[in-house]
Order: structure tokens, then C-alpha cells, then sequence
């Protein structure tokens, strides 16, 4: 008798239709293209040589996540493993484009913050470094309980921990934590503006 063995596009749209089914089956197809489509993935994260090791394995996570998240939008299930390609290429373009604006912020920071303290003068430095500690402990003290909040406290308030040493206590990538503490950064710094201009 012969057996029919599907080829990968027919496995992975039973796959897809288990997912969308729910359940405990649906669990366990997402775990099944989680498995059989990983490498793949990996390998287009890999392929952007702007990424450090941290941010194409978050890219990994972030591209399966959106995947199944989205997974009902998918028309054609024969064509999960380009889609899925697809999603890890734009997330990881998205990364690089949202890492490169927030280099030029802080270079634009960086540069007012010279050029302000060029024109400071020396006596005033004790006094802004106080008044950015206290807007750093009001917007601490602003956010909500969670993890933006905690991260924020290991880096500003313990201060012992890396960004590094701080992912692996959470249990995050790297990138993840970069993310909160730039976000933070930005509110910190319109907070400093207000405070000069109001």
C-alpha cells in the first residue's frame, strides 16, 4: 500500500488550521512550526549583520509572536513559511530603523547637553546634576508598576546592574531592556525641558 507523505507547504497549512482551531491541539501546532520553521527565521535575522546575537534572537521571538498573533490574516496557508520569513525581515528593518533614531536623539541630547554646558557656568553644574537626579526619581515615581518601571530602578537606582545583567534577571533580551531604558531617557529629557521652559 503507498502512504502519502504531505510535502512541507501541505504540512504547514495543517499545521496553521490546527493553530487557528485553538485549544491544546493549537498549542501544540504553534510548537510544531515554532520547531520546524526556528532555523529559518534565524537564519534571516542572522543575515541583517547590524544585529548583535541578542537582537536576532529577540527578532526570533518577536517574528513567531506576531505570526501567531496575526495568524487568521494569513489567506494562504500552503505559503506560512514566506509569510513568516517575510515578518522576520520587517521586524528586523523596524529594529535597525528604531535603533538608528534613537542613536541620533542621543547624539542630538548629547550635543545640547556640551553645548549648554559650554555656556554654563561651573558653579551651576552641582546644582543641574541635582535637579536631573530628582527628574529622574519624579519620573521613576510617575510610572506605573511593571516591567519598564523595574528595569528603569535596577539601571538608575541600584545602579550596580548592565543592561545585560539586567535581561538575564528578567528574563528578556537585551534589546528589551535597551528599549525601556531609551523610552525612559526621553521622558526624563522632556521633563528637564519642561521644567527649563515652564
Amino acid at each position: 500500500m503507498l502512504t502519502l507523505v504531505p510535502d512541507d507547504a501541505t504540512q504547514d497549512a495543517q499545521l496553521v488550521a490546527r493553530a487557528l482551531a485553538g485549544g491544546r491541539a493549537g498549542r501544540q501546532a504553534q510548537e510544531a512550526l515554532y520547531a520546524k520553521h526556528r532555523a529559518g527565521v534565524s537564519r534571516v535575522a542572522a543575515s541583517f549583520n547590524d544585529l548583535d546575537a541578542d537582537e536576532a534572537e529577540d527578532i526570533v521571538q518577536e517574528s513567531f509572536v506576531r505570526a501567531f498573533r496575526a495568524l487568521a490574516s494569513l489567506q494562504d496557508a500552503d505559503r506560512f513559511a514566506a509569510w513568516l520569513s517575510t515578518i522576520a525581515r520587517n521586524r528586523a528593518r523596524s529594529h535597525l530603523t528604531a535603533r538608528s533614531t534613537r542613536r541620533r536623539a542621543a547624539d542630538e541630547a548629547t550635543r545640547e547637553s556640551l553645548l549648554s554646558n559650554d555656556s554654563a557656568p561651573a558653579a551651576c553644574d552641582q546644582l543641574e546634576r541635582e535637579a536631573a537626579l530628582q527628574a529622574v526619581r519624579s519620573v521613576i515615581d510617575g510610572l506605573r508598576e511593571g516591567p519598564e518601571k523595574e528595569t528603569v530602578q535596577l539601571f538608575y537606582l541600584e545602579g550596580t546592574l548592565s543592561a545585560r545583567e539586567i535581561a538575564q534577571r528578567m528574563g528578556v533580551g537585551k534589546s528589551a531592556v535597551t528599549m525601556r531604558l531609551e523610552r525612559f531617557r526621553a521622558r526624563v529629557k522632556d521633563q528637564l525641558t519642561e521644567a527649563v521652559l515652564g
